[in-house]
């Protein structure tokens, strides 16, 4: 079993800057995507809940993937009579029903090492005409995760557009929502621009 990473943080999660965040991933989200009362919607590293909470109201179910259970276990404490929710402790990779309309991730693609096979799992398991929401930062010099070795230090959206269409997705947007202000070294600032891509699966 894999380290769990999150496990001595998911209790202070959800601290006012990352509800901030979150947030502001969820009004730019909503700008261009009308989610609708017969979706299914998928959210890839889903955490505590911070965006998903926030679209389950306007869906028919949000099944809320993440690798960390100690995350998921502050979800569960959230969802108290939503029967609407499913938990899916694991990889995306686990999911093997071809039934979501919607896929949505709030910083969580950076974490992804394979983002090619991420995209091609995508378009077998979502529907006709589906839609894909990803928020993420622009590419970066490592400074946002301190230097810690992670998979992908931002994204170029041009070259992420370009590994969407290779996997049968039509990029409609891919735009600039916020810029978060962190320390990147002690006492020096750094600024990141994280940018909203929405894609639609093209007819097969």
């Amino acid at each position: 079993m894999k380290t769990d990473n999150f496990a001595d943080r998911a209790a202070e999660w959800d601290s006012p800057s990352k509800i901030e965040m979150t947030d502001k991933f969820v009004a730019a989200l909503l700008k261009k995507v009308k989610p609708r009362a017969d979706w299914k919607a998928l959210e890839i590293g889903a955490g505590t809940g911070l965006v998903g909470l926030q679209i389950l109201p306007e869906v028919k179910t949000v099944v809320f993937e993440d690798t960390s259970e100690a995350m998921l276990e502050v979800l569960k404490q959230k969802l108290t009579g939503s029967g609407n929710a499913e938990i899916l402790h694991g990889e995306v990779f686990e999911y093997q029903k071809k039934d979501i309309d919607f896929v949505f991730s709030c910083m969580a693609f950076h974490h992804l090492p394979d983002i090619d096979k991420t995209l091609n799992h995508l378009h077998k398991i979502t529907t006709e005409n589906a839609l894909i929401a990803v928020g993420d930062i622009r590419t970066e010099d490592g400074s946002f995760h301190h230097f810690e070795p992670i998979p992908h230090t931002g994204f170029d959206t041009n070259e992420l557009a370009s590994q969407f269409s290779k996997a049968g997705f039509e990029v409609l947007s891919a735009e600039t929502y916020n810029v978060l202000e962190r320390e990147r070294t002690p006492g020096v600032i750094g600024s990141y621009e994280q940018f909203l891509l929405i894609a639609e699966k093209r007819d097969e």
